[in-house]
């Protein structure tokens, strides 16, 4: 018999309130969010006071938990609205708040002490001794380094007593633990102030000193070389090893990412979880995940540092992306009828399109468009981006599914 001690949390991003919903409706246990300031993820959206107060109140009446993230590394002009946001969270009372700075920690401790506190990946936190360094100084959660193997992270959690988290889908960081200074230099937007410009996913070429103008590609490609890109992660087959490892969280990366994006990894990454809880013995990959993933808008994957593969580390030189971005029609925002929704839509749909509906648990659901109404309330042909409109389908769905073409 497997012996499955705990079922790790599934820790979603939400970039803004329509995210955490799509969140929370695919099946996350927890999301993590931030206010308008001191985040890594400055350009995701992200909530005003009022909106932080209504997600954590939505959030907590659906039993999900809530992490804000203030994980910036700040400068001594900062402390005083970095104070000011720590005694509006006291109030706001999210569950956790995440941090990579040790001054921010410093004034957590004073100013929110009846707040748990999560200490970000960017503070690279590596082997036992510095868990338990973070672990006395108040810290009740760890994400730690993203440079970890899985038998170092179950190395950890079976010498200390602290809930650990790791990244296991998204985007991956070219640098140590994402602390990286690219951004600053090439554009002076502070990646580690939240203000990355993503300079990894540049195009490069290698110019030699005493031949201006002559651009050499290191690896033949028209589109240019990619030599800091990296692959995206996904750890879809490897969900036993994630248990055995006894993580407390699995987290998602995208706070910037689109709802598509966000529905698709949450609800697949449920369903794994929840059937290897329930039959570990019987367990196995299915399929219909793999398919799920790879309709999503990625890189190509790999398994990052986790089992010390070499070919899981290499940059992307391709810089092929996979997926279809453009196969997402919309999110239904409210039933008319059983079969009849009002869709705002996001690329074009047209009748007798081939869509599909993508439950909150389930198959993703095949059919054609039957009809559209605009929003003046006549039939017509087309839903054009950005538009409003009432779709007629060949079967009932729900307000809040995702609606894609095929």
């Amino acid at each position: 018999m497997h012996n499955i001690p705990f079922k790790p949390e599934l820790l979603a991003p939400a970039g803004n309130l329509e995210k955490l919903h799509v969140a929370i409706d695919y099946g996350a246990d927890a999301v993590y969010l931030a206010g308008k300031s001191f985040s890594l993820r400055n350009f995701s959206g992200n909530f005003t006071e009022p909106e932080l107060a209504d997600a954590i109140k939505y959030a907590k009446a659906r039993g999900v938990k809530t992490y804000l993230a203030c994980n910036i590394f700040s400068r001594n002009i900062d402390q005083p609205e970095i104070h000011d946001f720590l005694e509006k969270v006291a109030h706001l009372k999210p569950d956790a708040v995440i941090i990579a700075d040790p001054g921010i920690l410093l004034l957590a401790k004073s100013i929110i002490p009846h707040i748990p506190l999560h200490l970000s990946t960017q503070a690279n936190t590596t082997n036992i001794n510095a868990v338990r360094f973070w672990q006395e100084t108040g810290v009740t959660r760890i994400n730690l380094a993203r440079e970890l193997p899985l038998s170092d992270i179950k190395q950890i959690n079976q010498n200390t007593t602290i809930e650990t988290e790791v990244f296991i889908h998204g985007a991956m960081c070219i640098s140590y633990s994402g602390r990286c200074l690219l951004s600053t230099v090439l554009s002076g937007r502070d990646s580690n102030q939240g203000l990355c410009s993503h300079p990894c996913r540049w195009r490069y070429s290698v110019l030699e000193e005493k031949r201006p103008g002559e651009y050499h590609p290191i690896i033949e490609d028209d589109r240019g070389t990619y030599i800091f890109n990296s692959k995206d992660l996904c750890m879809i087959d490897h969900i036993p090893a994630l248990f055995d490892s006894g993580v407390t969280s699995l987290k998602i990366e995208g706070r910037m990412k689109g709802i598509s994006y966000l529905a698709s990894t949450v609800k697949t990454y449920r369903e794994a979880i929840d059937l290897y809880a329930s039959d570990p013995e019987n367990y196995s990959v299915k399929d219909c995940w793999r398919k799920e993933l790879d309709l999503v808008y990625h890189r190509p994957y790999c398994t990052g540092f986790y089992f010390n593969e070499d070919d899981n580390v290499l940059p992307n030189y391709s810089n092929i992306h996979k997926g279809k971005i453009h196969s997402f029609a919309g999110r239904i925002s409210e039933t008319l009828s059983e079969n009849r929704f009002v869709i705002a839509i996001k690329n074009k749909v047209s009748v007798e399109d081939n869509i599909e509906i993508l439950p909150y648990k389930g198959q993703p659901l095949k059919s054609k468009v039957v009809s559209i109404t605009n929003d003046k309330g006549l039939q017509v042909t087309d839903a054009q981006p950005n538009s409003t409109s009432i779709l007629e389908i060949e079967f009932p769905a729900e307000q809040g599914f995702i609606v894609r073409k095929i």
